[in-house]
């Protein structure tokens, strides 16, 4: 389970040199790019001369092994991705035309928001990108740029080629959405995902319900790791393995993964390692089940790294997963306070709201620690959550526990952009100075805490009754997994046991966070859809479900009043505690629907608070935002680790923080070039 970022950013235009040492923190740029709808940061990584040259080492072969999947998500994102982009490749590397006009710029544009997005389809929308520039220079693009590095198939002509990506791209009839929920079509054949072919949604969810034994209390993730066909009117999955489909990419990923292990720091490290290359090598289920009960208990090491084939937020069944990664060491400082959470989980599920029927009878191995990542890659790059808890399988999470980090550096490097800004998109959308004030104050700190709550404990909380299938709620799950998440994080933030603990100074930093929460899922994230356009996002989605549910449930009371002033509206919160008293009661609402797999009131839930935005609010949202000149999607460029020789002999590796986000995505295209692409 990912966290994904809920803060809006905002921006400013520095140039900067291509690199710059980690040693001029003083003078570190945060925010290097911005374009359409996105802006492009830059993270450090603190503490990296606290690290041995082996442990350096380590994490430069795991990097490796991080960025080698990236072609693997490109195709799962959609058949024609990997053509796309290295048709945008070949001419951003070769084209001999005028770079100066404004056609060249908005095909830059362009490129840039493809590559942000893994492919063609807006990374959270979910909507085709369509270019700009007229379809009719697409041709001049191709006609001047080196013709032997488009991948034709054999026999095509370049017009003909030309043709066929131009209309991938500028039809905006075609590949409409990559995840579709539109109800009245089949959500599978309406989706550009490639993670099935010429398949239903009914043959789908048949194939794998098929699998699945009710009195299995260990069920593998069926479907996890494969592609669905139909071949001869026959269902047969595809194994994303070695000798299976994105064979090559996986070998240069066990590839480093096996240099990687050869300095790992310790023999539990060196043991779940191989566990992931045995499944990487076999595709086999029960090999990634292995792997992830080793895996999640190993708390002690530095180093850890997250790798595979693990969410399945991309899949409209929520069954199939995209290809991650994410490498990090142990942020000490910061892993007190989340050691604290985890300390005291029990407590935590002894007093959730839920019914005591679904709640765990023994909290076992929950672990939390503070990382500091020095190489996103797959799903999580460039735009990356800022909480993980894995793994996934509830029977894991049970009988093992489940290991939640909280990313610092990357937090840090969110909070530090929008210190660069001179307008707050809060301060917009905020009623009061006052109100203002208080999160000001409490907004880093209870942002960090409901993180922590959101992943050490809100997803690792409550469990299945038995006979439950973990895929009841099929293409819902992810977001009501989000919203059963987050109102966990929430409830438990306006606790008094948090200032006890010490996690909070005091109960008004609670208020900061519930004001925040309501301002943000009942208008400040509308800003990232067009109008006229659904929540399709689980992660808005989540925040939208909970946010109107309480709106709308606590208008007897008068806790959530929507204002208006000098023309513009505002939500503002008038009952903390009456609002936590529903945050609790949709909690416990949700952990029912999940333990039961309760799917009708899970999708009643879904379609009554979750998808529809009122056209008129929507309206003035994103007209008072656009007011700002801000955008409200964020990324990173990685930094480069650099290994450093003297006289043949490796002395350690130097970090280098790269400026130029087109450069660096030509330069993984060029190093980390293992698929064909589709023809």
């Amino acid at each position: 389970m990912l966290t994904s970022v809920i803060v809006l950013l905002a921006a400013c235009s520095s140039k900067q040199k291509e690199t710059q040492p980690e040693n001029q923190s003083s003078e570190f740029k945060y925010l290097v790019d911005e374009f359409a709808d996105l802006k492009v940061m830059r993270y450090q990584i603190p503490d990296w001369d606290k690290l041995s040259l082996q442990q350096k080492e380590y994490l430069y072969y795991l990097g490796e092994a991080a960025k080698c999947g990236r072609d693997i998500l490109w195709d799962q994102n959609f058949k024609y991705n990997l053509l796309v982009r290295k048709t945008l490749e070949n001419i951003l590397n070769t084209y001999s035309g005028d770079t100066s006009t404004n056609e060249y710029k908005q095909f830059v544009v362009y490129a840039k928001r493809v590559f942000f997005s893994n492919g063609i389809h807006h990374h959270y929308a979910e909507d085709k990108l369509i270019p700009e520039f007229p379809a009719t220079y697409f041709q001049e693009l191709l006609a001047k740029s080196n013709k032997e590095g488009f991948p034709l198939k054999e026999g095509q002509t370049i017009e003909a080629f030309g043709s066929f990506v131009q209309d991938i791209i500028s039809n905006p009839q075609t590949y409409k959405m990559r995840k579709s929920n539109d109800e009245t079509q089949d959500i599978l054949l309406a989706s550009s995902t490639n993670f099935y072919d010429g398949v239903s949604k009914k043959e789908a969810e048949d194939f794998y319900n098929k699998m699945l034994d009710p009195k299995d209390e260990t069920p593998l993730s069926y479907g996890l790791n494969s592609r669905l066909v139909k071949k001869d009117g026959k269902l047969t999955e595809e194994v994303y393995k070695i000798g299976g489909r994105y064979s090559q990419a996986i070998e240069k990923v066990v590839y480093w993964l096996e240099k990687a292990n050869k300095v790992a720091e310790n023999d539990n490290q060196k043991k779940y390692t191989q566990l992931l290359m045995d499944y990487y090598k076999t595709g086999d289920l029960k090999t990634w089940d292995d792997y992830n009960i080793a895996w999640v208990q190993d708390t002690e090491s530095t180093i850890d790294f997250v790798n595979g084939f693990i969410e399945s937020y991309g899949d409209p069944l929520g069954i199939k997963a995209t290809w991650e990664a994410v490498v990090n060491f142990k942020d000490m400082e910061a892993t007190k306070k989340t050691n604290i959470i985890s300390q005291n989980a029990k407590w935590f599920e002894e007093n959730s709201p839920v019914d005591p029927r679904f709640k765990k009878k023994e909290v076992k191995g929950v672990s939390a620690k503070a990382i500091i990542a020095t190489t996103l890659g797959g799903d999580c790059f460039p735009a990356p959550p800022i909480g993980i808890n894995l793994p996934n399988a509830n029977w894991i999470r049970k009988d093992y526990g489940s290991k939640s980090v909280t990313i610092t550096n990357l937090m840090d490097a969110y909070d530090k952009a929008a210190e660069e800004s001179p307008k707050s998109v809060s301060k917009e959308f905020t009623f009061s100075d006052e109100e203002y004030e208080l999160g000001k104050e409490y907004g880093s700190i209870t942002s960090v805490l409901t993180t922590d709550l959101h992943e050490c404990l809100g997803h690792g909380s409550g469990q299945l009754l038995p006979g439950v299938n973990p895929n009841a709620l099929m293409e819902n799950s992810s977001s009501l997994e989000e919203a059963r998440a987050d109102l966990f994080a929430l409830y438990y933030c306006a606790d008094p046991k948090m200032v006890e603990l010490g996690l909070l100074p005091s109960m008004e930093a609670a208020k900061a966070e519930y004001n925040g929460y309501i301002r943000n899922g009942l208008q400040i994230q509308f800003v990232r859809i067009e109008l006229g356009k659904d929540v399709n996002q689980a992660h808005m989605q989540a925040r939208k479900l909970i946010s109107t549910w309480a709106y709308e449930n606590g208008k007897g009371d008068n806790v959530i009043e929507k204002k208006v002033k000098d023309g513009k509206t505002y939500f503002v919160v008038n009952d903390h505690e009456k609002l936590r008293e529903l945050f609790g009661l949709l909690l416990a609402e949700i952990q029912r629907i999940k333990s039961e797999g309760d799917y009708a009131a899970g999708k009643k839930l879904i379609d009554d608070y979750a998808v529809k935005i009122d056209p008129e609010l929507h309206k003035e949202v994103r007209e008072r935002y656009q007011a700002l000149n801000l955008k409200p999607y964020g990324g990173f460029i990685n930094p480069e680790i650099v290994p450093v020789e003297e006289n043949g002999k490796l002395i350690d590796y130097k970090l280098e923080y790269p400026s130029d986000f087109l450069q660096q995505h030509l330069k993984y295209g060029k190093e980390y070039n293992f698929l064909k692409a589709e023809e």
